[in-house]
């Protein structure tokens, strides 16, 4: 086979993999358009394919973090309806989410690196304050992010998958802002005359 031609084989597979990934888990390996023998010629294994194809879906996610600006407008576009109904064009992160905790060491060496790019990324965009309260608030948002969207890809019921959406989102918002802290604390401080009333 010539090199350019394996080389856009190899490609192709790795694409469709990657999207097909998403949608439907690690472990659906068709629709690339290739035999058997032909995939052998590319990878060693099917775990081989799968970090690939993992690299190459978590590449989307660099790209996607270079262009964004601000916290909330990350957090309008990653919790909007559009991403829940394309997870083959989403976030790979939050795609695979369930799928990693049975997936290959290799294969999870290559989510960690990324959760942990995510993270740097989420704190990043977060207003300054101390260094250990932004890691905090970066990962209780990026745990949000996954878990509200695989919620709410799980649910039957339209109405609560769009609540979902719209409430975490909003609490995510306040969070990064410091106002959901703020509040909680200006509601201790209120009762507090109410309690030692005596």
């Amino acid at each position: 086979m010539p090199k350019k031609t394996k080389t856009h084989t190899h490609a192709r597979i790795l694409n469709v993999a990657a999207r097909r990934f998403r949608e439907l888990g690690l472990y659906v390996m068709k629709q690339a358009g290739v035999t058997v023998g032909a995939f052998y010629k590319h990878f060693n294994s099917r775990d081989e394919l799968v970090v690939e194809a993992l690299g190459t879906a978590c590449q989307d996610l660099d790209a996607w973090e270079e262009h964004a600006e601000t916290l909330p407008q990350v957090l309008e576009n990653y919790l909007a309806e559009a991403h829940r109904d394309n997870p083959g064009t989403g976030c790979a992160m939050g795609a695979l989410l369930g799928d990693m905790s049975h997936a290959s060491k290799s294969a999870k060496t290559v989510y960690t690196a990324r959760v942990k790019r995510s993270l740097v990324f989420t704190a990043s965009l977060l207003p300054s304050e101390e260094n250990a309260d932004k890691r905090g608030r970066a990962l209780l948002i990026l745990s949000g992010l996954l878990g509200a969207i695989n919620l709410s890809r799980a649910v039957s019921d339209p109405i609560l998958s769009r609540e979902i959406l719209d409430q975490v989102r909003q609490q995510l918002v306040d969070l990064a802002a410091g106002n959901a802290l703020s509040k909680r604390g200006a509601g201790l401080k209120q009762e507090e005359p109410n309690q030692t009333t005596s």
